[in-house]
Protein backbone atom coordinates (compact mmCIF):
# COMPACT_ATOMS: atom_id res chain seq x y z
CA UNK A 1 0.00 0.00 0.00
CA UNK A 2 1.65 3.45 -1.14
CA UNK A 3 0.43 5.26 2.17
CA UNK A 4 -0.75 8.79 2.36
CA UNK A 5 2.56 9.96 4.06
CA UNK A 6 4.68 8.73 0.91
CA UNK A 7 1.84 10.62 -1.53
CA UNK A 8 2.42 13.73 -0.01
CA UNK A 9 5.92 13.47 -0.30
CA UNK A 10 5.26 13.09 -4.02
CA UNK A 11 2.93 15.99 -4.03
CA UNK A 12 5.66 18.34 -2.98
CA UNK A 13 7.35 17.75 -5.65
CA UNK A 14 5.70 20.23 -7.70
CA UNK A 15 2.02 20.65 -8.83
CA UNK A 16 2.35 18.02 -11.60
CA UNK A 17 3.66 15.50 -9.12
CA UNK A 18 0.02 16.80 -6.74
CA UNK A 19 -2.23 13.84 -5.85
CA UNK A 20 -4.80 14.36 -2.78
CA UNK A 21 -6.00 11.12 -0.62
CA UNK A 22 -8.54 10.77 1.47
CA UNK A 23 -11.85 12.48 2.73
CA UNK A 24 -12.30 15.88 1.27
CA UNK A 25 -14.86 18.55 1.20
CA UNK A 26 -15.50 19.32 -2.24
CA UNK A 27 -15.39 15.71 -3.20
CA UNK A 28 -18.24 15.87 -5.26
CA UNK A 29 -16.63 18.35 -7.79
CA UNK A 30 -14.05 14.75 -9.06
CA UNK A 31 -15.32 12.30 -10.98
CA UNK A 32 -13.53 9.03 -11.73
CA UNK A 33 -10.73 9.89 -14.71
CA UNK A 34 -12.26 6.15 -16.07
CA UNK A 35 -15.32 8.82 -17.54
CA UNK A 36 -13.08 10.85 -19.68
CA UNK A 37 -12.35 7.40 -21.42
CA UNK A 38 -15.49 6.57 -21.84
CA UNK A 39 -17.49 9.40 -21.80
CA UNK A 40 -17.64 10.85 -25.42
CA UNK A 41 -19.85 14.07 -23.66
CA UNK A 42 -17.30 14.84 -20.67
CA UNK A 43 -14.11 14.21 -23.09
CA UNK A 44 -15.68 16.73 -25.59
CA UNK A 45 -16.48 19.20 -22.82
CA UNK A 46 -12.56 18.93 -21.44
CA UNK A 47 -11.06 18.99 -24.69
CA UNK A 48 -13.06 22.07 -25.33
CA UNK A 49 -12.11 23.82 -21.93
CA UNK A 50 -8.36 22.98 -23.05
CA UNK A 51 -9.25 25.02 -26.09
CA UNK A 52 -10.48 28.02 -24.67
CA UNK A 53 -7.44 28.02 -22.22
CA UNK A 54 -4.69 27.64 -24.69
CA UNK A 55 -6.56 30.27 -27.66
CA UNK A 56 -7.41 27.91 -29.96
CA UNK A 57 -10.73 25.99 -31.70
CA UNK A 58 -8.87 23.36 -33.43
CA UNK A 59 -10.31 20.85 -31.68
CA UNK A 60 -7.36 18.25 -32.28
CA UNK A 61 -4.72 20.84 -31.43
CA UNK A 62 -6.66 20.78 -27.80
CA UNK A 63 -6.92 16.97 -27.94
CA UNK A 64 -3.09 16.82 -28.23
CA UNK A 65 -2.29 19.80 -25.75
CA UNK A 66 -4.89 17.45 -23.09
CA UNK A 67 -3.31 14.51 -24.21
CA UNK A 68 0.31 15.73 -23.12
CA UNK A 69 -0.61 17.48 -19.72
CA UNK A 70 -2.44 14.01 -19.13
CA UNK A 71 0.57 11.79 -19.71
CA UNK A 72 2.38 14.16 -17.71
CA UNK A 73 0.45 14.25 -14.92
CA UNK A 74 0.26 10.17 -14.77
CA UNK A 75 3.77 9.52 -15.25
CA UNK A 76 4.43 12.09 -12.72
CA UNK A 77 2.67 10.27 -9.76
CA UNK A 78 3.83 6.81 -10.77
CA UNK A 79 7.53 8.13 -11.28
CA UNK A 80 8.30 9.53 -8.21
CA UNK A 81 6.54 6.85 -6.52
CA UNK A 82 9.11 4.65 -8.24
CA UNK A 83 12.21 6.51 -7.25
CA UNK A 84 11.13 7.54 -4.35
CA UNK A 85 10.25 4.27 -2.40
CA UNK A 86 10.44 0.94 -5.14
CA UNK A 87 6.97 1.44 -5.11
CA UNK A 88 4.25 2.29 -7.82
CA UNK A 89 0.99 3.71 -6.83
CA UNK A 90 -2.13 1.79 -8.77
CA UNK A 91 -3.42 4.05 -11.16
CA UNK A 92 -6.61 2.48 -11.81
CA UNK A 93 -8.80 5.16 -13.57
CA UNK A 94 -12.12 3.86 -11.47
CA UNK A 95 -10.06 4.95 -7.68
CA UNK A 96 -7.88 8.02 -9.05
CA UNK A 97 -10.50 10.98 -9.75
CA UNK A 98 -9.88 14.11 -11.39
CA UNK A 99 -11.41 17.91 -11.90
CA UNK A 100 -10.54 20.67 -14.04
CA UNK A 101 -9.12 23.59 -12.19
CA UNK A 102 -9.06 26.83 -12.93
CA UNK A 103 -5.48 27.33 -14.40
CA UNK A 104 -2.78 24.49 -14.37
CA UNK A 105 -2.83 20.69 -14.38
CA UNK A 106 -6.03 18.72 -13.68
CA UNK A 107 -6.72 17.97 -10.14
CA UNK A 108 -6.57 14.56 -8.98
CA UNK A 109 -7.24 12.94 -5.66
CA UNK A 110 -7.49 9.23 -4.21
CA UNK A 111 -10.27 8.88 -1.77
CA UNK A 112 -8.58 5.48 -0.32
CA UNK A 113 -4.74 5.41 -0.46
CA UNK A 114 -3.56 3.58 -3.36
CA UNK A 115 -2.69 0.07 -3.40
CA UNK A 116 0.89 -1.12 -5.27
CA UNK A 117 1.07 -2.86 -8.55
CA UNK A 118 3.14 -5.76 -8.28
CA UNK A 119 6.27 -7.31 -10.28
CA UNK A 120 9.14 -5.28 -12.13
CA UNK A 121 9.12 -1.64 -11.63
CA UNK A 122 9.24 -1.02 -15.05
CA UNK A 123 6.77 -3.36 -16.24
CA UNK A 124 5.00 -1.93 -12.64
CA UNK A 125 5.11 1.68 -13.79
CA UNK A 126 4.20 0.59 -17.55
CA UNK A 127 1.01 -1.09 -16.54
CA UNK A 128 -0.15 1.73 -14.17
CA UNK A 129 0.29 4.59 -16.69
CA UNK A 130 0.00 3.36 -20.21
CA UNK A 131 -2.26 0.24 -20.06
CA UNK A 132 -4.69 1.42 -17.45
CA UNK A 133 -4.86 5.33 -18.40
CA UNK A 134 -3.04 6.05 -21.77
CA UNK A 135 -4.33 3.70 -23.92
CA UNK A 136 -7.80 3.45 -23.48
CA UNK A 137 -7.38 7.58 -23.44
CA UNK A 138 -5.40 7.18 -26.83
CA UNK A 139 -8.10 5.36 -27.95
CA UNK A 140 -10.99 7.86 -27.43
CA UNK A 141 -9.07 10.69 -28.54
CA UNK A 142 -8.13 8.89 -32.21
CA UNK A 143 -12.02 8.39 -32.36
CA UNK A 144 -13.53 11.16 -31.48
CA UNK A 145 -10.71 14.06 -32.60
CA UNK A 146 -8.90 11.73 -35.49
CA UNK A 147 -5.61 12.68 -33.16
CA UNK A 148 -2.65 10.35 -34.63
CA UNK A 149 -1.09 7.56 -32.64
CA UNK A 150 2.15 8.71 -33.71
CA UNK A 151 1.31 12.48 -31.99
CA UNK A 152 0.36 10.94 -29.38
CA UNK A 153 3.12 8.52 -28.83
CA UNK A 154 5.83 11.16 -28.92
CA UNK A 155 3.34 13.17 -26.46
CA UNK A 156 4.00 10.17 -24.02
CA UNK A 157 7.55 9.90 -24.48
CA UNK A 158 8.24 13.37 -23.96
CA UNK A 159 5.93 13.58 -21.01
CA UNK A 160 8.14 10.83 -19.53
CA UNK A 161 11.59 12.61 -20.08
CA UNK A 162 10.00 15.73 -18.94
CA UNK A 163 8.79 13.99 -15.58
CA UNK A 164 12.27 12.65 -15.24
CA UNK A 165 14.16 16.47 -16.17
CA UNK A 166 11.92 17.74 -12.96
CA UNK A 167 12.93 14.63 -10.82
CA UNK A 168 16.42 15.39 -11.22
CA UNK A 169 16.16 19.22 -10.89
CA UNK A 170 13.83 19.04 -7.36
CA UNK A 171 14.84 15.80 -5.81
CA UNK A 172 18.49 15.12 -7.32
CA UNK A 173 18.98 12.13 -4.61
CA UNK A 174 16.22 10.02 -5.05
CA UNK A 175 17.04 6.20 -3.78
CA UNK A 176 15.98 5.03 -7.35
CA UNK A 177 16.91 6.83 -9.97
CA UNK A 178 14.09 7.80 -12.42
CA UNK A 179 16.48 7.99 -15.62
CA UNK A 180 17.22 4.27 -16.14
CA UNK A 181 13.71 3.79 -14.90
CA UNK A 182 12.44 6.27 -18.19
CA UNK A 183 15.27 4.90 -20.73
CA UNK A 184 13.60 1.21 -20.26
CA UNK A 185 9.87 2.55 -20.53
CA UNK A 186 11.80 4.58 -23.94
CA UNK A 187 12.75 1.01 -25.32
CA UNK A 188 9.53 -0.70 -24.97
CA UNK A 189 6.26 -0.20 -27.04
CA UNK A 190 4.33 2.14 -27.66
CA UNK A 191 7.17 4.27 -27.07
CA UNK A 192 9.83 1.98 -28.72
CA UNK A 193 11.00 4.14 -31.93
CA UNK A 194 8.93 7.41 -30.81
CA UNK A 195 12.17 9.68 -30.59
CA UNK A 196 16.29 10.12 -29.28
CA UNK A 197 17.38 10.13 -26.07
CA UNK A 198 20.49 11.71 -24.79
CA UNK A 199 21.47 11.58 -21.07
CA UNK A 200 24.29 14.00 -21.14
CA UNK A 201 22.99 16.20 -21.23
CA UNK A 202 19.62 15.08 -20.68
CA UNK A 203 17.12 15.60 -23.78
CA UNK A 204 15.08 13.70 -26.05
CA UNK A 205 14.41 14.40 -29.75
CA UNK A 206 10.88 13.19 -30.52
CA UNK A 207 9.89 11.94 -34.44
CA UNK A 208 6.48 13.78 -33.88
CA UNK A 209 5.15 17.03 -33.71
CA UNK A 210 2.45 17.48 -30.44
CA UNK A 211 0.94 20.65 -32.62
CA UNK A 212 0.93 23.34 -30.43
CA UNK A 213 2.82 25.70 -33.05
CA UNK A 214 -0.60 25.57 -34.77
CA UNK A 215 -1.94 27.87 -31.52
CA UNK A 216 -1.43 31.08 -31.83
CA UNK A 217 2.14 32.45 -30.67
CA UNK A 218 2.76 29.16 -30.08
CA UNK A 219 5.90 28.20 -31.28
CA UNK A 220 7.51 24.73 -31.36
CA UNK A 221 8.70 22.81 -28.70
CA UNK A 222 12.10 21.98 -27.79
CA UNK A 223 12.00 18.44 -28.10
CA UNK A 224 10.00 18.74 -31.44
CA UNK A 225 10.59 17.08 -34.90
CA UNK A 226 9.76 20.54 -36.57
CA UNK A 227 13.54 21.57 -35.28
CA UNK A 228 15.39 19.25 -37.19
CA UNK A 229 13.13 19.47 -40.82
CA UNK A 230 13.84 23.11 -40.87
CA UNK A 231 17.48 22.46 -40.51
CA UNK A 232 17.49 19.93 -43.65
CA UNK A 233 15.10 22.65 -45.25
Amino acid sequence: MVTTETLARISAIGPYFAVSCGPRPDATRFRPLAGLYQERALLSERVTEVGQRIGTGRRRVAASTFHLGTAARLWSVALAGAALTGQVPDLDPEGLWWRAPESGPIDLWMPEAAATVGGDTADAVHTAVVVRNLLPLGAALERNYGLSPLVMRGNVASALVGTVRVLQSCAPDLPHPPLALATALLGREPLKDAGVLTTRPLAYRRHSCCLYYRVPGGGLCGDCVLHRAKRRT
